[in-house]
């Protein structure tokens, strides 16, 4: 196994190991690591989980592309983009639906805050189907703390979860993300708006409840603090990007293809992207603040204290 990280991430697991800590203890993985592709030694039949954030994907695709990775590519992310980015390079792309309860916040450490299952990985390729390369990642997964079934409808999986994330960005704004935030019903309406109109087929919320069941349990992780989702620590780390394009993007993409408006969606989309920019840390604004410029956005009157142009 060789992992591929960059700048610091890299040099902290080069010189300590990568540090998974969890509410059973800590863990380290010593193993090689580069910092491009074409460094690490994939031969022949190498399968690469690729685990980068969605706005990072085109370059770690040109990356493993160039590195000639031949076999299997398994796409270990957020948001619907990443596997037909792959697909262009790769001849067999896999994607995996993360329900993870995690976060990376310093180099060379990660803290999952689940036990003993450490979350739900179920695996498919894309665009649809399973085969014994599935079957033996999702063994594999399952002899590491997760949940992992083999699923030829993988990507009806990831919209579902896709629909969930769009309140990623809610909770970086606002600092929190109550199961009753306005917000996040109005984005959430117009998803649903979206896949009606587009034709796009997910599993419905019971599937999912049912699936998620009581498997995930949160627990106290020593020297951590369950911070947020993964665009909450996108602005507590500072590094000037954020994954909502992939996300409420996602939906206003689809509003704009097939005639559906999406104003809830590029309000958050937009100032996301602002807060990431400007290096603001979670909680920019607040929860009714968020609702006040999102109404207006949907009534055509735009707030001028949270410019969204």
């Amino acid at each position: 196994m060789t992992l591929v990280a960059r700048g610091e991430h890299a040099a902290t697991i080069r010189r300590a190991g990568l540090r998974l800590d969890s509410p059973d203890g800590v863990d380290v993985l010593r193993a090689p690591v580069v910092d491009t592709a074409d460094l690490a030694d994939f031969a022949g039949t190498a399968t690469v989980l690729l685990s980068v954030k969605s706005q990072d994907t085109a370059a770690a695709v040109r990356d493993l592309s160039r590195a000639g990775v031949a076999e299997a590519v398994v796409c270990v992310q957020n948001g619907v983009v990443n596997e037909p980015m792959a697909l262009r390079c790769f001849d067999s792309v896999y994607g995996i639906c993360v329900m993870l309860p995690a976060e990376h916040l310093e180099p060379g450490v990660v803290a999952v805050h689940s036990s003993p299952i450490g979350g739900i990985l179920d695996i498919g390729r894309y665009p649809a189907g399973s085969d014994d390369r599935a079957a033996e990642i999702a063994e594999a997964l399952a002899g590491a703390t997760f949940l992992s079934e083999p699923r030829a409808d993988i990507m009806r999986w990831k919209y579902r979860k896709l629909i969930m994330n769009l309140g990623n960005a809610v909770q970086a704004l606002c600092g929190r993300l109550e199961a009753g935030d306005p917000v996040l019903g109005l984005v959430r309406e117009e998803a649903e708006r979206c896949f009606a109109a587009a034709g796009v087929e997910s599993v419905t919320a019971d599937e999912d409840r049912v699936r998620r069941a009581d498997h995930i349990t949160l627990l106290p992780v020593p020297g951590h603090q369950r911070s947020g989702g993964s665009s909450y620590q996108s602005l507590l780390r500072a590094q000037g990007s954020i994954e909502t394009d992939y996300l409420n993007g996602e939906i206003c993409l689809l509003g704009r293809l097939h005639g559906v408006a999406t104003p809830a969606n590029a309000v958050v989309q937009r100032l996301a992207n602002r807060a990431a920019a400007n290096g603001s840390a979670p909680g920019v604004m607040t929860a009714a603040e968020l609702f006040e410029t999102v109404t207006q956005a949907i009534d055509g009157k735009p707030d001028s204290r949270w410019p969204i142009g």
